[in-house]
């Protein structure tokens, strides 16, 4: 008998099946349910990323976001590009616009002014082709560059290739000039461009509550108002402003301007992926809109580019990202017609871009010896070696080889309480933890242990797996060879 249908149903009547004589009729299996995609956001390091994936909402709801973003035409007309690598390379640029932030805030913040309408940040975003890695590259500002030929975007008139610094190829030929001369110097092809203003930055700070960062001595730039004290501090949008802009705080300039960008962009993956933003859905889209509504992104960047990659980065972290600067071989270059330029190191630049273009991390291209580099330098860790194993002069070794790599070590070492130890200790007082992880870098699979009380002289205990000593030395960005930072190791984690 053919079953009733719904007045509601608007499907076409079915018929059940007559069981069999004597058999009890089966069951109909329940309908199968669909699992509502979860979508997982892994930051990149830096504000492009947080527009990079959805946590739990909908297509339509992206669609809209999507629907958000100013498009430009970076790629448009371009011949002779490099060629394709694994993986995925995002140009991501800060501008100084400031248009919708208000007078108030502009005097609080010292962002008077007009704007150059420059580049007041670029780096390189590689996601890995297995998207299990980040790395991101820094390029100066002040570069030495030589842009390709093409027609000023303000004048129209048609330029030959010229020197300029990096920044000034967006005030001259825009996002697409920009995108040319980045290739060209780099040989690396850029798949997405994505541009962030002063006002999508500070709104993304304060609604994903404010970020954390670490100073071991005081910030004071009288240019950008920047005045913070020694210590930890959670910066709001404003704030944050003036610790990324700030270059007026020591003789390291632009590229100490840049390292701290670097920390930030950790602590700021490290506040998304641990603060329960991905659990949120509304959360989430307040952040992605905060972000989206000063945007400018390429065509070919949209709503199923940012869901396949948050599916893709489902595992991502701040441990799986790390950091860099491209190696400057000559600070203070003068190039005629544009002053004092930064020019980069042709060979150790290449090794860092070659890494890029084959899709492989970038510590692999350090030279064979280089030094790790650690947070907190071996001149400034006071330590004392004790002896755990029942070898002879084993403490004596592990002293000199300590000593010889630059840790400031008492030249006395002592038998520990216990002879039988087998692996490598670092004892350390929780205050000191920084001084503790750079210590422990240089005993490869030593323990750490934190010791309250212990004060600042740090304790090794050494266990009768010590093999050696690894060189170390501290940040130093744009010098010496590719310094690379994972983003765990430049996150927040100041002792005093």
């Amino acid at each position: 008998m053919p079953t009733p249908r719904s007045p509601r149903s608007t499907a076409a009547p079915q018929r059940r099946p007559r069981p069999s004589p004597g058999r009890t009729p089966r069951r109909p299996a329940p309908p199968a349910r669909r699992r509502k995609p979860r979508w997982g956001l892994r930051v990149v390091t830096t504000l492009s990323v947080v527009v990079l994936a959805s946590a739990g909402i909908g297509h339509a709801v992206m669609t809209s976001l999507d629907a958000d973003i100013a498009r430009v035409d970076p790629f448009k007309d371009m011949k002779n590009r490099p060629q394709s690598g694994h993986g995925m390379n995002v140009l991501l640029v800060g501008t100084d616009g400031r248009e919708k932030i208000s007078r108030q805030e502009r005097r609080k913040y010292r962002l008077g002014g007009a704007p150059c309408h420059c580049t007041d940040t670029i780096m390189i975003v590689h996601i890995s082709g297995d998207r299990e890695r980040a790395s991101v590259v820094s390029l100066p500002r002040d570069s030495y560059a030589v842009t390709p030929a093409h027609v000023d975007r303000t004048t129209g008139k048609r330029h030959g290739g010229h020197p300029i610094k990096l920044n000034a190829a967006y005030a001259e030929g825009g996002p697409q000039l920009t995108v040319r001369t980045v290739e060209s110097m780099t040989k690396v092809k850029i798949d997405h461009y994505l541009e962030v203003d002063f006002t999508s930055f500070m709104r993304t700070v304060d609604v994903v509550g404010g970020v954390q960062v670490c100073t071991a001595a005081p910030l004071r730039d009288s240019y950008t108002g920047l005045d913070l004290p020694a210590g930890r501090h959670t910066l709001a949008g404003g704030q944050a402003l003036q610790y990324v802009r700030a270059r007026h705080l020591d003789g390291a300039s632009d590229l100490g301007r840049m390292k701290r960008q670097q920390r930030f962009m950790a602590a700021l993956v490290e506040r998304i992926t641990s603060s329960g933003i991905l659990l949120n859905p509304m959360k989430f889209r307040d952040v992605t809109r905060a972000v989206l509504g000063s945007v400018r992104a390429d065509k070919g960047f949209g709503t199923h580019e940012m869901l396949d990659l948050g599916r893709a980065m489902r595992n991502f972290s701040p441990s799986s990202s790390e950091f860099t600067t491209v190696p400057i071989g000559q600070m203070e270059f003068a190039a005629k017609g544009v002053g004092s330029t930064l020019k980069w190191d042709a060979v150790k630049a290449e090794r860092l871009f070659h890494a890029l273009r084959e899709d492989q991390p970038l510590s692999v291209h350090k030279a064979r010896g280089a030094a790790r580099i650690v947070s907190v330098a071996p001149q400034q860790i006071r330590v004392q070696v004790e002896n755990g194993t029942r070898t002879p002069g084993l403490g004596r070794r592990v002293d000199a080889a300590l000593a010889s790599t630059g840790f400031r070590t008492t030249r006395a070492p002592v038998d520990a309480a216990a002879h039988d130890v087998k692996r490598t200790i670092v004892a350390y007082d929780p205050r000191w933890d920084r001084s503790a992880k750079s210590l422990a870098t240089a005993l490869p699979g030593s323990e750490l242990r934190p010791v309250n009380g212990l004060g600042a002289t740090l304790k090794v205990i050494a266990g009768t797996d010590f093999d050696r000593v690894r060189k170390v030395r501290a940040e130093d960005p744009g010098q010496g060879e590719v310094g690379v930072v994972r983003g765990d190791e430049v996150a927040c984690a100041e002792g005093p």
